[in-house]
């Protein structure tokens, strides 16, 4: 009796911990798909970005919603801190288009390779989340 007790407070305050986590990160379940955060275009975009923008939106788009700001229960946003320079530079997302990647920030699942994008074409796409994040306060 008394370890099925602690094993139902145990799943309690799990339960209530994924709440938690959820309502920080802006996911309640009640907005499937929805973007995750608010982002800012820069002003300009150089051809390199533009030529990312257009990529990232037929390539990443679908996943990590327009502009890269995430869709709620799918991916998580590129425009946010944790993918700042700084913790993830620019090898980090053509290892990501290449290898893919595992859940490992996000609760959203792994990241399958894209295998369609070879590692001249995910240089625009960096550049253009780059700007984007610049444009967000993300340098």
């Amino acid at each position: 009796m008394r370890t099925a007790v602690i094993a139902l407070m145990i799943g309690v305050v799990a339960a209530v911990g994924w709440w938690a986590f959820l309502r920080a990160s802006g996911s309640d379940g009640a907005t499937a798909g929805a973007p995750l955060v608010a982002v800012t275009l820069p002003d300009r975009l150089t051809a390199l970005e533009q030529t990312g923008a257009t990529a990232f939106t037929a390539h990443c788009a679908d996943c990590h919603g327009t502009n890269g700001a995430g869709r709620d229960g799918l991916a998580p946003p590129l425009i946010h801190k944790i993918y700042e320079p700084s913790h993830h530079g620019d090898m980090s997302f053509q290892l990501a288009m290449a290898q893919g990647v595992r859940a490992h920030h996000w609760p959203f699942g792994n990241m399958p390779a894209v295998e369609s994008l070879a590692p001249e074409d995910v240089e625009p796409i960096i550049a253009y989340v780059r700007a984007v994040q610049r444009a967000n306060g993300i340098n």
